[in-house]
């Protein structure tokens, strides 16, 4: 049965965003309001992505809904993470308010400032949630001066410095208007949406002439590619024809064939859907993100939704590698081009170069960004080989410019030195440093330059202890050769499996990225070296036995575990004459040419 709304059921509605700094607790609280008002269930998270629940990190923007005193308030949670960035801001642009939830430990951190400058610029007017309450190193009086203190630096206006506070723990489902109060639920938060958000519903509203804008795309094994747009004006019904229209001017016609609202975290099919609600919209195959969708032709055309152009780009292209095909279930340069071509088109801060039909060039918001990416396409079954990440230039006025990040430390303060180092000869320039309950925390500007591959060596020089965020700044004047821990590179000169007895003695050269029976090939990478220089090994190589010896005797094998690989770490770990082996069951650095000989011509030829 389609359930058709009516406002004298459905008296109002409410679009909100749920913005925070990576793991301040937005999600948590989204599944506690979820929970409360009867639309979420145990153990279901918004966070349903594999590599969300693994990474702990949301990474897709996703649409919710819940019925609280006969008021529908559509909730949609975002990334907290600034490569995700442009999932952050095509939401914006479909609601009417947004709940930023800070912890009240850490007090807002550099995401909060992206994703809260994002909505200022919007005209938002947030509801400022100060999250974690509980903490024993709590202060949320010192947290609520830090956020008004952003909001000044970011040029709120005098209306959004009036911002509602209101105090929570998310984990346990409860909020309280002031410190005092008792928490029982998380009804302030309801009651305050109402109060302070502005209804996106009326009927003038509902009467006028149909606008709606896309800012999300969804795939239907049955109804195939859907559209999730905001109804600004006017009515969409199932069955209608209507006129799609794009910034550029193109512009085509089309028919709905199913028409779902949002309840809870799934979706429910309508007949009819009025002004303010969102919608996912089927039967428009072509349908894109940022389209504006009309009752006729003659309607304008909506603000296209602009994005944040992309820092970094890796190459993408085929493996080549001897183990190459063994178990990847997509392996052809046309089946990575096709699956590329498919992520652009909800992947908007991505783009892909396809001129060269070897190497396609792929620009994204950062290491994470593309990591996602890859991993993604890996455990569909997909093998492929990228290259080490570079920065994008770019030129203004005849002047070279690159994309800087504004680096924030939360670190033990024996530390602060030697990272204040490192730092600098990497061309980062401290702008503030303050001592909170007994750590430090240090601002940088930095070049992206600079920050590729230093985030595995702060974590060694801060023994795990420091936390450090990013957040993309601006493009800036070229800051001139950067001083880098370069690694070295323990490379295989022989196929075969790894042996123990060669593994003991090599792991006091460096760090081993494998353990014993691993099968390896020539030119593959098995560990980097504390020298700072490649070094050709063989890894398969047995103890040499005699007629008085036995394999077993002598010594006791003792090996420590190895590094293990991932995406990030190996995108930091390589150097410009690898790659990288990316397949369903393995992560493998390479050498772009396996063999020293091979090696050697090429250094000739350059």
């Amino acid at each position: 049965m389609v359930w058709k709304p009516s406002f004298e059921i459905m008296k109002e509605i409410r679009n909100i965003a749920i913005i925070a700094h990576v793991d301040h607790g937005k999600t948590t609280l989204t599944d506690a309001i979820l929970k409360e008002t009867g639309g979420g269930k145990d153990g279901v998270s918004m966070d349903s992505n594999d590599l969300e629940k693994e990474r702990g990190i949301t990474i897709y923007a996703k649409n919710t809904s819940v019925f609280y005193k006969d008021t529908k308030i559509n909730i949609l949670d975002t990334p907290g993470h600034a490569d995700f960035g442009s999932e952050v801001e095509r939401v914006l642009r479909s609601i009417d308010s947004v709940l930023l939830v800070v912890d009240a430990a850490e007090g807002p951190m550099p995401q909060t400032k992206f994703v809260l400058k994002k909505s200022l610029e919007l005209g938002l007017k947030p509801i400022l949630i100060l999250n974690k309450i509980d903490k024993p190193a709590a202060d949320v009086d010192m947290a609520q001066e830090a956020v008004y203190e952003l909001f000044l630096d970011l040029g709120a206006t005098d209306e959004q410095l009036d911002f509602t506070t209101l105090y929570a723990i998310g984990r346990d489902g409860v909020a309280k208007r002031k410190m005092e109060d008792n928490a029982v639920d998380l009804s302030p938060i309801l009651d305050t949406i109402l109060e302070t958000i502005p209804p996106a519903s009326s009927v003038e509203l509902s009467n006028a002439p149909l606008s709606a804008q896309v800012f999300n795309l969804a795939y239907d094994s049955f109804l195939g590619r859907m559209g999730i747009a905001r109804i600004y004006a006017g009515k969409v019904s199932d069955k209608q024809e209507i006129f799609v229209k794009d910034a550029d001017g193109r512009e085509f016609k089309g028919k709905i064939t199913k028409l779902f609202t949002f309840e809870g975290i799934s979706r429910k099919e309508v007949s009819e859907a009025v002004a303010g609600d969102i919608v996912m919209i089927a039967g428009l195959p072509d349908i894109f993100i940022g389209q504006t969708l009309l009752e006729s032709e003659v309607g304008e055309t909506l603000p296209a939704i602009a994005v944040d152009e992309p820092t970094i780009s890796v190459f993408m292209f085929v493996n080549d590698s001897p183990f190459a095909g063994r178990v990847g279930k997509y392996v052809t340069g046309r089946q990575v081009r096709e699956r590329l071509e498919k992520e652009l088109e909800v992947n908007v801060g991505l783009r892909v170069d396809f001129n060269d039909a070897s190497r396609l060039k792929v620009y994204g918001r950062g290491e994470l960004h593309l990591a996602v990416l890859i991993e993604n396409m890996r455990r569909e079954g997909f093998e492929l080989a990228v290259s080490q990440p570079e920065v994008i230039f770019k030129e203004e006025d005849g002047k070279k410019l690159e994309p800087y990040e504004e680096v924030s430390v939360l670190t033990p303060a024996e530390f602060s030195g030697s990272i204040i180092e490192s730092v600098g000869k990497r061309r980062g320039v401290m702008t503030d440093m303050k001592e909170e309950h007994g750590e430090v925390k240090i601002t940088f500007e930095m070049p992206t330059r600079g920050l590729l591959g230093y985030r595995n060596e702060f974590v060694i020089s801060t023994k795990g202890e420091g936390i450090l965020t990013s957040l993309f700044s601006h493009f800036g004047p070229y800051a001139g050769e950067i001083q880098k821990t370069e690694y070295g590179s323990m490379v295989s000169m022989a196929p075969g499996k790894v042996l123990g007895f060669s593994l003991a003695n090599l792991q006091d050269r460096g760090t081993l990225y494998i353990g014993p029976n691993v099968e390896v090939y020539a030119g593959m990478i098995i560990g980097n070296t504390s020298k700072g220089e490649d070094m050709m090994v063989n890894p398969t190589k047995g103890k040499q036995l005699t007629n008085m010896r036995a394999s077993g005797s002598d010594e006791n094998i003792k090996l420590a575990p190895p590094l293990e690989l991932t995406l990030e770490n190996a995108l930091s770990f390589m150097n410009s004459d690898e790659y990288l082996e990316v397949t369903p069951d393995a992560i493998r650095l390479r050498k772009q040419y396996l063999t020293e000989t091979e090696r050697s011509k090429h250094k000739r030829k350059n």
